[in-house]
């Protein structure tokens, strides 16, 4: 399919026909990159909390997982019963 180059303000683009983005599965965001002179848009399926865990972990050795805030007590609450 030859499409046309249009400029969209100090840059150009391409617009990509809505049967296209919906057979690779692109809404959103789509991940651009240039590889061997050709540019590649691809759809991004990741796992929202993908990373958190070795986050965390590196977070935890750096002492980066401290309270922020002090604990916060409410007058009376040591001599409620629980």
């Amino acid at each position: 399919m030859e499409v046309a180059i249009r400029k969209m303000g100090n840059s150009q683009g391409v617009l990509i026909p809505k049967p296209i983005l919906a057979q690779v599965g692109l809404e959103g965001t789509a991940d651009l990159q240039v590889r061997d002179g050709v540019i590649e848009i691809r759809a991004i399926h990741r796992n929202p909390r993908e990373g958190w865990a070795d986050d965390a972990q590196r977070l935890a050795a750096q002492g980066g997982d401290a309270l922020v805030w002090p604990e916060v007590a409410n007058e009376g609450d040591d001599k409620l019963v629980w």
